[in-house]
């Protein structure tokens, strides 16, 4: 797929979009997830190895294709490793999947209720290298935890100049603000962002879109002048720690959003599983995610 083709599958395509992006810190939960704890390696390189291994697994089974799986979001090592006897970025596109890649470093510590970004050094580098591989664009994710209008104007002006920088090199951001599913201002904070994106967007030059993931709005279609706005390409959901079933159930009622799911992707699949048990576990959640995603 060329650009102008990963560019329709994202606005046109029904299905959603696999979050494969878990690293550093987050890596040994995943693995646990999976039902490798922590004794399996000794090293990073061995950890990063054995994360590596499931996703290859992910993406190699059958029920991991285009017709439903429009997307995939790859850490840095898995872009930079093999799946199926080729670079992972071009094992995704020949099943009809448009690649992504995260991009942040982690947060900061929380000012002002949210948590920026750290910076991120030698970016465009990354993003050179990243578009060579055949990776369309990126994600860069912030943490809103209360709904603080300036601390949420931070995060979103920050959110919009990596943004640029992505666009600069020919690239699709997706912007990645989430809003803390437990926060005890959810719908405030829901409301603050979606205002702060509006106008950011209206900031941006004609002709230029971005992608927007956020957390399933507290109110119901909240998100709908997002979902409609000319300069958003694709509105795309996190789980954020809900259930499969409860992330499915509210990504149901906001219409036009679809699934960038981790967790609730993931969570029933386990290392010790025969190929058939993982392939018909990950093919049953791929489907509920899917019918909600186009609901």
């Amino acid at each position: 797929m060329n650009q102008s083709e990963m560019t329709s599958k994202i606005a046109q395509g029904r299905g959603f979009i696999a979050a494969l992006d878990q690293s550093g810190g987050s890596t040994p939960k995943a693995l646990a997830g999976y039902g490798i704890e922590g004794g399996a390696w000794s090293t990073d390189e061995e950890m990063f190895d054995l994360i590596h291994q499931m996703r290859a697994r992910i993406i190699t089974s059958p029920c991991f294709t285009g017709e439903k799986v429009i997307g995939a979001i790859l850490f840095e090592r898995t872009m930079d490793g093999m799946v199926d006897g080729m670079p992972t970025p071009g094992a995704l596109t020949a099943r009809g999947i448009v690649p992504f890649i995260k991009i942040d470093k982690g947060l900061e510590d929380e000012t002002d209720g949210v948590q920026l970004m750290k910076p991120i050094s030698g970016l465009d580098d990354l993003l050179i290298r990243a578009k060579g591989l055949g990776v369309f664009g990126t994600k860069e994710r912030s943490v809103i935890n209360l709904a603080n209008r300036d601390g949420i104007a931070q995060v979103v002006a920050q959110q919009f100049q990596i943004a640029r920088q992505v666009l600069a090199q020919g690239m699709m951001p997706i912007i990645e603000p989430e809003v803390n599913i437990n926060s005890p201002e959810r719908a405030g904070a829901d409301a603050l962002l979606r205002d702060a994106i509006l106008a950011e967007l209206d900031r941006l030059p004609e002709g230029q879109q971005v992608m927007l993931k956020l957390s399933i709005p507290a109110e119901a279609g909240l998100f709908n002048g997002l979902v409609a706005h000319p300069k958003v390409l694709k509105v795309v959901a996190l789980s954020g720690g809900f259930s499969r079933a409860d992330a499915c159930a509210g990504l149901a009622r906001n219409k036009g959003m679809i699934a960038s799911f981790s967790r609730a992707l993931l969570s029933e699949l386990s290392h010790a599983m025969s190929d058939a048990q993982f392939d018909r576990t990950l093919g049953t959640a791929i489907d509920e995610i899917y019918t909600a995603s186009v609901a």
